[in-house]
């Protein structure tokens, strides 16, 4: 006989779960509510529902008041410390009416009182459903009014940024899948979020997942789910990304990490909009938005075999390349003062300024870290610098890279052409060759200094050494600038 696979396709539902140390009350509701098209997890304590609504997402929990190790009252004290929003409907004995009504001042959405119908309850689980959703919905619609078109912590006026605000207007309120490119530091994330909270799905959830941060072993069970007993150490059932992120975007960095296995499993996501939990044969049918994102160069990882190529046209739909910080200088001035801004007031430190030099040395820096590395750096001078920021108080790969671009080839074949030795006549008495080379290196670096404004950085780069070298050779010759704390 020809075995034959039965798929199940099934819509994502509401989960509910369950917290009650009577068994049999447990079976009853779980039956019941199942019948009606729920997710339905249970605990039989409320440190154990305590556990599961901390590891994992439920739309609502019912929890009965009177239980050993913890009761519902503690229960629900604990869950407002901890910040878990999940709504709850308690359920009491008529006897403790009152006890059920502190309940409601500590965050539940309604009670019902034993011996209660099933349909009653059913009312009860709908209406709290529906006003969760709508508060939901009504918090999506401020910050849609908020950053439609606010582009948030994305800042700079160079023509490079100009041109992403533009291709951000176009593609936003879109369904199509986002691949952006760009070195790592760049602000990717902060790109999909924008796009996403300036789409037509800014209501629904926006979930980020760094590919590279998941053990390979595990990434599946984050991306999809799994079921409990699916594997060793699956005690629950788990939610995946992509079903948290139904109805809304997904954001998936650093995908040029994905393993090839997990590979084909997205791009059969991407392709039929379905997937099946680790463990399951139910197939749920989902509507996610994909925004993609990697600093790797997936061309060159397609041709070494790492990278499957229908998965990249297929993410590439529409690319959107990121400028590099060196690839837009003219925005690191604005960006500088926005971080002395933002970490000022989150440190209540009065803003900081920095010195002409100081500004200058960030200016001509490299950034291999991107607008992260700046960030950082602002972050650091706000802790550790009072009022004004000089060059000293820069790190020595600031002040390193200075010392490669302040100078150009030109200035420095200028000057050395006024140091040249033409016309000098070799006395017949001879000479002490090395007293007068010492004394033309001296006369030599003291030129520099004087040619540079007694910038030693500058006087390095001219006589083709580096500064410590020059540092050292002042101070055997006894030369000593008028202000030593210059460069």
């Amino acid at each position: 006989m020809t075995a034959i696979h039965i798929s199940f396709i099934i819509t994502v539902m509401s989960r509910i779960l369950i917290i009650d140390d009577d068994e049999s009350v447990r079976d009853l509701l779980g039956a019941f509510l199942k019948d009606q098209g729920f997710d339905v997890a249970a605990a039989d304590d409320g440190k154990a529902g305590l556990d599961l609504l901390r590891q994992d997402r439920f739309d609502l929990f019912l929890v009965d008041l009177n239980m050993p190790v913890m009761g519902g009252m503690d229960l629900l004290k604990e869950a407002s410390r901890l910040k878990i929003d999940t709504p709850s409907i308690v359920i009491t004995a008529f006897a403790a009416v009152n006890t059920a009504v502190e309940a409601i001042k500590l965050g539940a959405f309604d009670y019902i009182t034993k011996p209660f119908s099933l349909d009653e309850l059913l009312i009860v689980i709908n209406r709290c459903l529906d006003v969760s959703k709508l508060k939901i919905e009504n918090a999506a619609l401020k910050r849609q009014l908020k950053h439609k078109f606010d582009f948030g912590e994305l800042i700079g006026s160079s023509p490079e940024m100009q041109k992403i605000y533009e291709l951000i207007k176009k593609i936003a309120d879109t369904d199509s899948t986002v691949f952006i490119h760009g070195e790592s530091g760049t602000g990717k994330e902060l790109i999909a979020k924008v796009i996403h909270y300036n789409s037509a799905r800014f209501q629904k959830p926006f979930v980020p997942l760094n590919c590279a941060a998941i053990p390979r072993d595990l990434l599946e069970s984050e991306l999809f789910g799994h079921e409990k007993g699916a594997f060793t150490g699956a005690i629950n059932t788990r939610i995946g990304r992509f079903e948290l992120a139904n109805n809304g975007t997904i954001f998936l960095d650093e995908i040029g990490e994905l393993h090839p296995s997990l590979q084909a499993k997205l791009l059969r996501v991407i392709q039929e909009k379905e997937l099946e939990r680790v463990g399951s044969a139910k197939t749920l049918k989902i509507d996610v938005r994909i925004l993609a994102a990697t600093n790797r160069d997936l061309k060159k990882a397609i041709a070494n075999g790492e990278f499957r190529e229908d998965l990249y046209y297929r993410l590439n739909v529409i690319p959107l390349e990121i400028p590099s910080l060196r690839e837009r200088k003219e925005d690191i001035e604005i960006l500088i003062e926005h971080f002395i801004n933002k970490f000022s007031k989150k440190k209540k430190k009065e803003p900081f300024s920095i010195t002409t030099d100081a500004m200058n040395c960030l200016k001509n820096y490299n950034w291999p870290g991107n607008i992260r590395e700046l960030e950082n750096m602002i972050e650091r001078l706000a802790i550790l610098c009072d009022g004004v920021v000089r060059v000293d108080d820069l790190p020595e790969r600031f002040q390193s890279k200075k010392r490669e671009q302040s100078i150009s080839p030109e200035e420095t074949k200028e000057a050395l052409s006024k140091t040249s030795l033409e016309g000098l006549i070799l006395p017949g008495s001879g000479i002490d060759l090395n007293a007068m080379m010492d004394k033309l290196e001296r006369d030599l670096i003291l030129q520099a200094i004087k040619l540079t404004g007694g910038v030693k950085s500058k006087a390095a780069a001219l006589l083709g050494l580096n500064r410590t070298t020059l540092i050292e050779k002042m101070k055997k010759k006894g030369i000593v600038t008028q202000n030593p704390y210059v460069l």
